[in-house]
């Protein structure tokens, strides 16, 4: 899990963080801290999905689950374990 959190952090750190002084932390708000928009929130879905070769439905890609890095990890641990 902890890798999970890791590669995740990074992930949004790259593609969405504008100010590298900026700080993110895993509970850090993601989407209602205006870090990350809807546009955003599907792409981080699809890297979720082919990194790890899981398929996130719609109905739980939810902006609760996407906004902060420890609600996407326990979504993701779901359903790797599914596999």
């Amino acid at each position: 899990m902890e890798e999970y959190r890791k590669v995740i952090l990074e992930y949004v750190i790259e593609e969405y963080l504008e100010d590298e002084d900026e700080e993110l932390e895993y509970d850090s708000p993601l989407i209602s801290g205006g870090i990350v928009d809807s546009f955003s929130m599907v792409s981080l879905k699809r890297f979720l999905e082919t990194k790890y070769k899981i398929n996130l439905p719609d109905d739980r890609a939810t902006e609760e689950t996407f906004d902060t890095v420890n609600s996407i990890v326990e979504l993701v641990t779901e359903f790797v374990n599914k596999k």
